[in-house]
């Protein structure tokens, strides 16, 4: 098929190179413009971008989609489809009308469970048991056009959201390779969603990685492994950031006040939560390289009683 494809990040330039891989021609990648990243600010290219260079395909990179020009551009390309992955910008009416077929989206979701632009975070952060990849027939709503296929998959409750990040890749890339070829022969089923059930996962900030010690052991364990690897979940210690990496949620011998120190651990250390404990294994210090916990203790002549927050 001929293919327009949207995408920005790792996540989209997985599914794009299976496209590529599976001989489909890839007439565009629609990303975002280049801005500057990092301490020195310098311009780096998206990841579908470094991908499509190398191919090569055409880069388009438009900032505003409602504009003719754009549109014009777009129609050029006379594409089957167009396939879009963590775009990260709305698609207006004007572009969803202007494939042959129409816009399919490959969503990291049960939708219309966790519709916008976190879901994998927030299905962490939340504390699910299951989750999986939902490809749409795209529609003027925020992720909630009618369902073409969907994926369910366990959610194990040590994996993070960059590792399931790379699981639900896998399998979006699997179930948008097994759909396009049945599109133009009318092989599919749409399945309307039941907008009454749909759930919201805005964009990640910098303060949701803020541990509350007084919520329990088990929230603050997957806030840790949903925050993953942006924005980090983070408690405060004499004025300085420092990151928890990894933890679980244990049930503690000691008790003491939300924030402190309990129990000094083979594996780290033990915080006091509100029903239970946080083992901290790994974390990342400011001004300092990650580390294992008991490294961090051992440096900084922690001991108990000692209080976080």
């Amino acid at each position: 098929m001929k293919i327009v494809f949207f995408g920005c990040d790792d996540f989209a330039a997985i599914h794009l190179e299976r496209l590529i891989k599976d001989g489909h021609s890839i007439a565009a990648l629609v990303t975002q413009p280049d801005k500057p990243k990092g301490r020195g600010m310098h311009v780096a290219y998206s990841s579908t971008k470094e991908l499509a260079l190398q191919c090569p395909i055409e880069v388009f990179q438009p900032v505003n989609l409602k504009d003719t020009d754009v549109l014009a551009q777009l129609k050029s390309y006379d594409a089957d489809v167009f396939v879009v992955v963590a775009y990260g910008k709305f698609l207006p009416e004007e572009v969803l009308g202007l494939p042959k077929y129409f816009c399919v989206n490959v969503h990291p979701s049960l939708l219309p469970k966790y519709r916008g632009a976190a879901p994998i975070n927030w299905a962490v952060i939340s504390g699910d048991t299951e989750t999986g990849v939902t490809l749409i027939k795209m529609n003027a709503s925020m992720d909630g056009g009618d369902i073409l296929l969907q994926e369910t998959h366990p959610l194990p409750e040590a994996m993070t959201s960059q590792e399931l990040r790379l699981h639900l890749a896998s399998v979006g890339v699997n179930m948008l390779s097994e759909l396009l070829p049945r599109i133009p022969a009318g092989k599919y089923e749409l399945l309307k969603q039941n907008a009454t059930c749909a759930t919201r996962a805005p964009k990640m900030h910098k303060e949701l990685g803020l541990i509350h010690w007084d919520a329990s052991a088990k929230s603050i364990h997957d806030l840790v492994r949903g925050t993953q690897p942006w924005p980090g979940a983070y408690t405060w210690m004499n004025g300085n950031m420092l990151k928890i990496l990894q933890a679980e949620a244990v049930v503690a011998s000691h008790s003491g006040l939300c924030g402190e120190i309990i129990e000094i651990h083979k594996d780290g250390f033990l915080v006091q939560a509100k029903d239970g404990a946080v083992l901290v294994k790994r974390v990342h210090p400011a001004s300092s390289k990650p580390m294992d916990a008991r490294a961090f203790l051992a440096g900084h002549k922690l001991v108990v009683g000692t209080r976080f927050g």
